[in-house]
């Protein structure tokens, strides 16, 4: 067949090479941060990893509150917008009228097609002024007994880029999270129906476990998302290095953010060796991330009927 087809043979070559081009080229990045970072690796090692100061001026370097807030702000930012997302995605798959449905539709990608420079810019002109203003003291007076809501008030911190990334992700779940329950059969739906089960029963029973893989594709994509967003919440963070604590309130960094900040001073030494580190660890945990994805979803498909 390939000797009278040699069309195919041509193709399959095609597709191998653009294959092992994306190989390539993820090769080639984590050579390249690699090489670049060995001086500082090899002069900080792990202190790298637990340093609070990131100071060209005393050749101090460290990423370690860098490491909390990358990690603090996207997970709590997952957190808030999972349920959000997974709620409107069931709406609109599930209960939404037709014609709503595009106009929401329409709006979910419109959301998602904003430039985050733009949602940054307003996060910082707008939404992290009321933040110092109204929103922190109104959580401080009533929410205040918890760790999470103490501290003095600054509008830029954790909280503001956390709500910004909220935002951001929002429309990854919801688009994702609406085209995932869409391709679950109808007769699923119905054969519960026909049972007398009511419309939350059928969601929560034959929904929902049907789409839990795609639903985990899509919070783990927006994770993905949040880890490496730079420009939004470089303007709302505050980019001042705090111990690691509880509260939001306080102004923070996170791994994008400081190579934002450092890259364009950076000098050829220590210095730019230390925020090519930085975006090394940034890749490193993106990497993680997607093992620990793919193995989750992988987990959750098994037992899944295939129709």
């Amino acid at each position: 067949m390939r000797r009278k087809y040699p069309g195919d043979s041509f193709f399959r070559g095609i597709v191998l090479l653009a294959g092992l081009a994306v190989l390539v080229i993820v090769g080639g990045l984590i050579l390249v941060l690699v090489s670049n970072s060995w001086p500082t690796i090899s002069t900080f090692g792990w202190r790298f990893l637990v340093n609070e100061a990131f100071d060209p001026i005393h050749q101090s370097y460290g990423v370690r509150p860098a490491i909390f807030g990358t990690v603090a702000t996207s997970t709590l930012a997952l957190a808030l917008a999972l349920p959000l997302g997974i709620g409107a995605a069931i709406y609109l798959a599930e209960f939404c009228p037709r014609q709503l449905q595009v106009v929401l539709t329409f709006l979910v990608d419109s959301l998602a097609a904003i430039p985050s420079v733009v949602l940054g810019l307003w996060g910082f002109l707008t939404f992290a002024p009321w933040l110092q203003q109204n929103g922190e003291p109104w959580l401080q007076q009533h929410l205040g007994w918890l760790p999470f809501f103490q501290g003095s008030p600054h509008g830029l911190g954790l909280l503001a880029a956390i709500c910004i990334l909220t935002v951001m992700i929002l429309p990854i779940l919801i688009s994702l999270g609406r085209e995932v329950l869409e391709t679950v059969p109808r007769e699923q739906r119905e054969a519960l129906l026909a049972l007398g089960a009511t419309d939350w029963e059928v969601i929560r029973h034959a929904v929902l476990p049907a789409a839990r893989s795609g639903l985990a594709g899509a919070a783990m994509l927006a994770l993905g998302r949040a880890l490496g967003e730079t420009i939004a919440v470089t303007l709302v963070i505050g980019n001042q290095a705090a111990p690691p604590s509880l509260s939001l309130f306080q102004t923070g960094y996170t791994l994008p953010s400081v190579i934002a900040n450092q890259f364009g001073e950076a000098t050829p030494g220590l210095f730019l060796s230390a925020v090519l580190e930085a975006g090394c660890l940034l890749l490193l945990i993106t990497l993680l991330t997607n093992i620990l994805a793919r193995l989750l979803i992988t987990r959750l498909t098994r037992g899944i009927p295939r129709t």
